[in-house]
C-alpha cells in the first residue's frame, strides 16, 4: 500500500543515502519513519491509556516521571517483539542471504530492518532524553548504526538473526510487571523466570555467541574487500553487544534469586492482605460497567 507521503520521504532520504552510501534505505525509510512514529505513538498515548484502564491500581501509584517512563517503555519493547520477530523468522529461509552472508539483499530483510530502525531510533532517542543507564543507551545506538549498515546492503544475513535475540525480551518484561502489579515472589513469578533465563541464556548466549564466531568469521574472510574501520567497527561494537548480553544475564540471575529470599516475603504478605480491597474495587468497577477484560488480566485486581 503506497501512502501520499512515501514520495516526499523517499525524496527526503536520497541525500542521506548518497552520504552514507544506503542505496536500499530511500525506498525503505517511509517504513522506518512510521514505524518511529508508531512505537513513539505507543509510548505516549497507547501505554498510557491503555494502562491507566486496565492496570488502575499500578500505573495509578506510579508517582515519579521517571517510574511511569520506564513502564511505558516495557510496553512498547513488547509491542516491538511481537512486530519484528515475525518479519525476523520470514528472513531465515531465503537463498539469497545464505548464498552471501555479507553481501546479499532481500526486500524481506529490508521490511525487517526498517521496522527494527524505527524501534532503535525511538530507543536512542529515548535513552537520551530520559537518561537512566549508560548500558541502554549504548544498546540503542549500536544497535540503530549497526542495522541501518544492512541497507548498503551488508550482513542482510545477520540482522534478522540478531533480531531473534528479542524473544527473550517478552518474559523480561512479564518479570517486571509482575513486580509492578504485586506479584513479587509469586509462582508465577517463579515459572516466568524459569522461562525468562532460559530463553535468554539459549538465544543471547549460545546462539548469540555461535553468530558471533560465525559473523567474525565472515569479516576475517571478507578482509581484504572490507576498510579496516569497518572491521573494527563491527567487530567491536558486536562483540560490546554480547558483553551486555553476559552483564544483564548476571543481572537477571541475582534479581530473580533475590526476590525468592527471606526478604520478598514482606511484599507477599503485603499482597495478600492487599486481595480484599482489590476484591471490592473489583466489584465496583463490575457495577459500573467495566469491561470484563480489563478484570481478567489486571494483576492489581487479582492480587
Amino acid at each position: 500500500m503506497t501512502l501520499p507521503t512515501d514520495a516526499p520521504l523517499r525524496a527526503f532520504a536520497q541525500p542521506i543515502a548518497r552520504l552514507f552510501n544506503l542505496p536500499h534505505l530511500p525506498v525503505h525509510f517511509p517504513l522506518l519513519v512510521y514505524s518511529f512514529t508508531f512505537f513513539t505513538l505507543v509510548h505516549r498515548v497507547v501505554s498510557p491509556y491503555l494502562s491507566a484502564r486496565i492496570f488502575p491500581l499500578s500505573y495509578g501509584k506510579l508517582r515519579s516521571r521517571r517510574a511511569v517512563n520506564q513502564w511505558n517503555i516495557q510496553f512498547v519493547s513488547l509491542f516491538h517483539v511481537f512486530v519484528v520477530l515475525p518479519l525476523a523468522l520470514s528472513c531465515f529461509g531465503s537463498d539469497t542471504l545464505k548464498a552471501d552472508k555479507l553481501w546479499g539483499w532481500d526486500d524481506k530483510v529490508g521490511r525487517t530492518v526498517a521496522v527494527a530502525c524505527g524501534y532503535f531510533l525511538w530507543d536512542a532517542l529515548d535513552a537520551i532524553i530520559n537518561f537512566d543507564d549508560l548500558g541502554f543507551l549504548i544498546h540503542g545506538v549500536s544497535c540503530l548504526t549497526l542495522y541501518m549498515m544492512t541497507f548498503r546492503p551488508f550482513l542482510g544475513y545477520y540482522a534478522p538473526r540478531y533480531l531473534s535475540w528479542e524473544l527473550s525480551t517478552i518474559f523480561l518484561n512479564i518479570h517486571r510487571f509482575l513486580d509492578k502489579t504485586g506479584y513479587t515472589g509469586s509462582t508465577a513469578q517463579w515459572i516466568n523466570g524459569v522461562i525468562l533465563l532460559s530463553t535468554f541464556f539459549s538465544v543471547r548466549i549460545v546462539y548469540g555467541w555461535y553468530l558471533t564466531l560465525q559473523f567474525l568469521r565472515s569479516l576475517y574472510d571478507a578482509r581484504a574487500a572490507l576498510p579496516t574501520h569497518y572491521i573494527l567497527i563491527f567487530a567491536l561494537g558486536n562483540l560490546t553487544l554480547n558483553l551486555l548480553n553476559a552483564t544483564w544475564f548476571y543481572k537477571m540471575i541475582y534479581a530473580i534469586r533475590k526476590r525468592f529470599d527471606a526478604d520478598s516475603k514482606p511484599l507477599k504478605a503485603a499482597a495478600a492482605n492487599g486481595y480484599h480491597r482489590a476484591n471490592r474495587l473489583q466489584y465496583g468497577l463490575l457495577s459500573a460497567g467495566r469491561p470484563i477484560i480489563a478484570i481478567v488480566f489486571s494483576g492489581d485486581l487479582l492480587t
